[in-house]
C-alpha cells in the first residue's frame, strides 16, 4: 500500500471505531434519560435501578469513546497537514466549537450527574442526563458540520490559498450536516434500543421474565420501533451528495448497510406486534435469541452508511477544492506503515476492553451497579480500636 492508501487506513481505522462508540453513547443517554424521567415522575424503584444499571454501561462507553477520540483528532495535524493549512478557518472552526461548547459542556454535567446521586434534589440530577443528552447531540452537529463541508463546500471564500469563512448560516445550515444529523439522531437510537433489548432478552433468558428486564426489554424496542423509518427517510436524501463517484469500496458499504436495516425493519415489525400485545412481551424465546445475536446489526449498518458516504468523496478531500493526494503528509511508506500498525493496534486494545467491561457488567444485572450506590453501603465494616 502506498503512503496516501495507509494514511487513509487510518483515518478509516480510528474514525469508523470512535464513531462506534459515539453511535451507543448517543443512543444510551437518550433512553437513560427518557427512564430517569419516567423514574421521577413515578417515583419507581425499578425504573431507579433501570437508570443506575443502563447508566452505568452508558458511562462506561462514554470513558472509552473518549480516549478513542483524543487519538483521533491528533492525526488531522499528523497526517493531514494540507487540511488543517488549507482549511483551519472553515474546517477547524466548527471542531473548535465542539470541543469548547459541546464536549466540555456534556463532560461537566456528566460528572455532576454521575457524583450527585442522592446529593441533589432528583429533578436537578434529571437536568443533569437531559444536559448531557442534548449537548451530545450539539457535538455531534458540530462534528457534522465540519465533515459536510468536505462533502458539499459551501460558506468560503479562497483568500491567499486559504479558505475563509463568507458566510456562516451556509456553513451549520449545510444540507450535507443536516440531513445526515436525523439520520444519526435516529440510528444512534437504534444502536441504542438494540443494545438494551438484547441485553434485557439474555437476562430474560436465563432467570425469566422479571419486572426489571421486562421494562428494558420494551423500553429498547420501541426505540427500534420509533427509529426504523426515520433512519431510511433521512438516509435516503444523502444519495445527492455521492457525486456520481461511488467506488467499489464505497458500493459495498451502500449494500452492507442497505442489507442491515432491512435486516432491523424486520425485527421491528415483530417487535411492533409484541408492542401491540403485551401478553406477547415476555413469550417466544425464539425471538429473544434473535435479539441477542442482533446486538451488533445497527453497529454494521452504521459503519457501512458511513464508509459509503467517505469513499463517495474520493478521489477528493474537500470536493472539488483539495484532493486527498494533496493532503497527506509527505513521508516514507516506512514510517506510515509504523504509525498505520501501532495506533490500529491501540485502537483494538480499546474495543476488546469496552466490550469486556460492558459484557461483564451487563452479565451481573442491577444487583452489580455501582452507578448511584450509597457511599455508606461501600465502605467497609470500621476496625474496632483498642
Amino acid at each position: 500500500m502506498s503512503t496516501l492508501s495507509l494514511a487513509r487506513l487510518l483515518f478509516a481505522v480510528t474514525a469508523g471505531t470512535h464513531f462506534l462508540f459515539v453511535a451507543l453513547t448517543l443512543g444510551l443517554a437518550t433512553l437513560v434519560a427518557i427512564t430517569q424521567t419516567r423514574a421521577v415522575a413515578k417515583d419507581s424503584d425499578v425504573l431507579r435501578g433501570m437508570v443506575r444499571f443502563w447508566g452505568q454501561l452508558y458511562v462506561i462507553n462514554y470513558a472509552v469513546g473518549i480516549v478513542t477520540g483524543l487519538l483521533m483528532e491528533f492525526q488531522f495535524g499528523l497526517n493531514w497537514p494540507g487540511l488543517t493549512d488549507r482549511a483551519r478557518d472553515v474546517f477547524g472552526a466548527p471542531l473548535a466549537m465542539e470541543t469548547l461548547v459541546a464536549f466540555f459542556v456534556e463532560s461537566t454535567f456528566l460528572g455532576l450527574w454521575i457524583f450527585g446521586w442522592d446529593r441533589l434534589n432528583r429533578h436537578a440530577h434529571l437536568a443533569l442526563i437531559w444536559i448531557v443528552t442534548l449537548t451530545g447531540y450539539v457535538s455531534a452537529y458540530f462534528i457534522l458540520v465540519a465533515n459536510g463541508f468536505l462533502t458539499n463546500p459551501v460558506g468560503y471564500v479562497q483568500a491567499g490559498g486559504e479558505l475563509r469563512i463568507d458566510s456562516a448560516t451556509k456553513l451549520f445550515t449545510n444540507p450535507a450536516a443536516l440531513l445526515p444529523l436525523g439520520h444519526i439522531v435516529s440510528g444512534a437510537l437504534l444502536v441504542g434500543g438494540f443494545f438494551m433489548a438484547g441485553i434485557s432478552a439474555w437476562h430474560m433468558r436465563r432467570t425469566g421474565p422479571d419486572e426489571f428486564f421486562r421494562r428494558s426489554l420494551r423500553t429498547g424496542l420501541v426505540a427500534v420501533v420509533v427509529a426504523i423509518l426515520p433512519s431510511i427517510l433521512f438516509g435516503v436524501p444523502q444519495f445527492d451528495y455521492t457525486h456520481d463517484r461511488l467506488t467499489a469500496a464505497g458500493e459495498v458499504g451502500a449494500y452492507l448497510m442497505m442489507f442491515a436495516w432491512l435486516a432491523m425493519f424486520l425485527i421491528s415489525l415483530v417487535a411492533l406486534l409484541k408492542l401491540l400485545i403485551p401478553r406477547w412481551m415476555v413469550r417466544g424465546r425464539l425471538f429473544q435469541a434473535v435479539l441477542v445475536r442482533v446486538i451488533g446489526v445497527p453497529y454494521v449498518a452504521m459503519l457501512g452508511g458511513w464508509f459509503y458516504r467517505e469513499n463517495s468523496r474520493q478521489p477528493w478531500l474537500i470536493y472539488g477544492v483539495l484532493r486527498t493526494e494533496d493532503a497527506v503528509r509527505p513521508m516514507s511508506r516506512a514510517a506510515m506503515a509504523s504509525v498505520t500498525a501501532g495506533v490500529t493496534a491501540l485502537f483494538l486494545v480499546l474495543v476488546v476492553v469496552n466490550i469486556g467491561l460492558l459484557r461483564g457488567y451487563a452479565r451481573r444485572g442491577p444487583e452489580g451497579a455501582a452507578l448511584g450506590r450509597a457511599e455508606a453501603a461501600e465502605l467497609p465494616e470500621p476496625v474496632p480500636s483498642f
